[in-house]
């Protein structure tokens, strides 16, 4: 588990009723109840572990609008003004910093392929410029070595600290009002005349009106207990973390097979880009269709691994009694082992491109597990086929840097206010079909 994670005290007693319960203690759940309260609506926020113990802790820390998928980049822009708002607000340093981030490009194809992209991001607000021949040395001087064609940098994207944002504003949720509440599964939701009651959580019983379910991995299985067929698969990507380097790179990279981030302790989290796990369950062989399409696209990097897992899946109920232990109390925090080999490929690669690498120190590594949907686009609104329930996951490794955006699109859908930006993208029905 990566154990440095700050943290955050607990409400001790689970109120009768609130307006909103959200259900997952990550940075889209946090988010959201910041934005919730900020309003002045009553929120309780349900976590079955501590808050930020899975991917919201263990993600790169990227805040990027760059290579993005188009139907992201509005967000993405609302995202980053909100990061600076916040870090401005805030009594606490999130580590949100607009350092720059930096895709190298390998092939003419590749360049190509970014400049195209940069065509269409920009008419939708994305900032960034696509580098070549002495520009590209000036920036990145390891690039002519490494024999980029070029490389798409965007210099108003930046970084934050996972194992600090999520932890800050959460504490700043609760500066608002916000109820927070570890150590408290929900099991369900409770209808009435068809729409949300109350949610079912393992110390009782919470009346509300709405729900957000913002359950990252768990989300899927939440959904089937409630009889809604939701698409989506885990990812398992390794990390590590260096010991304080002075001097290094302050911009972000990420390259064909290695990506690295300056830390706010002088250190590097290192990742290799292009290779990502993804184990073989029950649920790859339950939305097989759903994500056939994609296979040879979004999930190129993927790596296939048939083990355990799918056993321990095969384990877990699909329905669940709302009076009896669910599967969300037996497992608390997924915490996968990392891949050595797949690090080793990323630190080696990166030593090759980057001489300032090849003495690091490796201070620890860990993995987290990504939530993806079949076009890599999460899914954030109301479930018609549910009303009252809001959903919230998918990011699809995308969520960190989107998350304060995340989070105010929710409020304004949940509170009637003008969206941050058009929710249609993000629409449920585009994968989950009453």
């Amino acid at each position: 588990m990566y154990p440095h994670i700050e943290s955050v005290s607990s409400d001790r007693q689970l109120p009768p009723a609130t307006d909103v319960a959200i259900i997952g203690g990550g940075i889209i759940g946090v988010c959201a109840a910041y934005c919730l309260a900020a309003r002045g609506i009553a929120v309780v926020l349900l976590e079955k572990g501590t808050i930020g113990a899975e991917q919201s802790s263990r993600n790169w820390g990227w805040c990027r609008s760059m290579g993005r998928d188009l139907a992201e980049v509005p967000l993405a822009m609302a995202s980053l003004r909100l990061w600076d708002e916040w870090q401005a607000r805030f009594p606490q340093d999130l580590g949100f910093r607009r350092s720059g981030i930096l895709y190298t490009c390998e092939t003419p194809r590749q360049l190509a392929d970014q400049a195209q992209w940069l065509q269409a991001a920009s008419q939708l607000g994305a900032r960034a410029q696509i580098l070549e021949g002495a520009e590209l040395r000036r920036v990145v001087p390891e690039g002519a070595r490494s024999g980029w064609t070029g490389a798409l940098h965007a210099t108003l994207d930046g970084r934050a600290e996972p194992h600090l944002a999520t932890a800050r504003i959460a504490a700043a949720a609760r500066q608002q009002g916000a109820r927070l509440l570890t150590h408290c599964a929900v099991r369900g939701i409770d209808t009435q005349a068809g729409r949300v009651r109350a949610v079912i959580t393992e110390h009782g019983e919470l009346r509300c009106s709405t729900a957000i379910l913002a359950g990252g991995a768990w989300s899927s299985l939440f959904c089937r207990n409630l009889g809604i067929r939701l698409p989506q698969l885990k990812v398992i990507a390794s990390v590590l973390r260096t010991q304080p380097m002075p001097g290094g790179p302050e911009h972000a990279v990420g390259a064909g097979n290695y990506a690295f981030r300056k830390r706010l302790d002088g250190g590097y989290s290192i990742a290799q880009r292009s290779a990502n796990i993804a184990p073989i369950t029950p649920d790859s062989l339950r939305y097989f269709n759903d994500f056939l399409p994609a296979l040879g696209k979004q999930y190129r990097e993927l790596r296939l691994r048939f083990g355990r897992t799918f056993f321990d899946e095969c384990r877990l109920p699909n329905r669940w009694a709302l009076d009896q232990p669910s599967p969300f109390e037996r497992c608390r925090v997924l915490d996968p082992q990392p891949s050595a080999a797949i690090l080793r490929e990323a630190q080696d690669a990166l030593s090759a491109a980057f001489p300032f690498f090849r003495n690091l120190r490796v201070q620890q590594t860990w993995a987290g597990v990504m939530d993806v949907t079949p076009d890599a686009v999460p899914v954030i609104g109301p479930l018609a086929s549910l009303p009252g329930l809001h959903l919230a996951t998918g990011f699809s490794g995308h969520g960190f840097g989107i998350a304060p955006g995340a989070g105010h699109l929710l409020a304004d859908l949940i509170d009637g206010s003008p969206p941050l930006v058009d929710p249609t993208p993000f629409r449920c029905a585009r994968l989950i079909h009453s």
